[in-house]
């Protein structure tokens, strides 16, 4: 009985690979394989030379006219890049802070929430999200008005839940407090930024401002 099985799951299996090898599988699928690997490799290049070229654009040294035009570079490399692998998180967000420099701030926001939201998310480590958010965040508060922050709020206390902890995480979210009129939540941020940085002068400066 066993040598009928055995004999059974080796026709099966011959057959199985006869058909494979008659539609030329293994042959496709490595070639997608390389495909796919090629072009992840060519987005990473674009992701590289759009991060050198916003670099450039945010350099001191460069001129307004000169600063906008790299960052409009930037925002093509990051098309391209995303073009190829759209689930790479880091395109997007390198398209939103090109957008961002351009003064594109709805565009950007719009990037930003491709990127902190499934596929593309899972590609981020926790601290990359963490970044992530703050920077959605900023971006709120920038077009935030009479104070309706409650958004932003909620992505820097998400921020710092992953251990996005730095003194702009904390100084951005006691300027959330203090626009909702909450000045001992905005203490207790001010007072972590202090925490994160002791020699933060906007932290000592908005601590004095609220009297503590």
């Amino acid at each position: 009985m066993w040598t009928d099985i055995l004999l059974q799951a080796v026709l099966i299996l011959v057959s199985v690979f006869m058909f494979l090898a008659m539609y030329d599988i293994p042959q496709k699928f490595l070639t997608k394989l390389r495909f796919r690997n090629r072009a992840d490799l060519q987005a990473k290049r674009h992701f590289v030379v759009g991060a050198q070229l916003l670099a450039q654009a945010k350099s001191s040294k460069t001129s307004r006219s000169s600063a906008a035009s790299l960052a409009k570079q930037a925002e093509a490399e990051a098309d391209k890049a995303i073009s190829l692998d759209p689930k790479d998180a880091a395109s997007h967000i390198l398209k939103a802070l090109a957008l961002d420099l351009q003064g594109f701030k709805t565009s950007a926001l719009d990037s930003l929430d491709v990127a902190l939201s499934n596929p593309a998310v899972k590609s981020l480590t926790d601290g990359e999200k963490g970044d992530a958010l703050f920077k959605r965040a900023e971006v709120k508060v920038a077009m935030s008005q009479r104070g309706r922050v409650d958004p932003a709020i909620e992505d820097l206390n998400e921020a710092v839940r992953l251990g996005c902890d730095g003194v702009r995480v904390f100084c951005l979210l006691g300027e959330c407090y203090e626009a909702k009129k909450m000045s001992e939540e905005a203490k207790m941020a001010y007072e972590a930024a202090l925490k994160a940085e002791p020699s933060s002068t906007a932290a000592q400066a908005a601590l004095a401002r609220l009297g503590s």
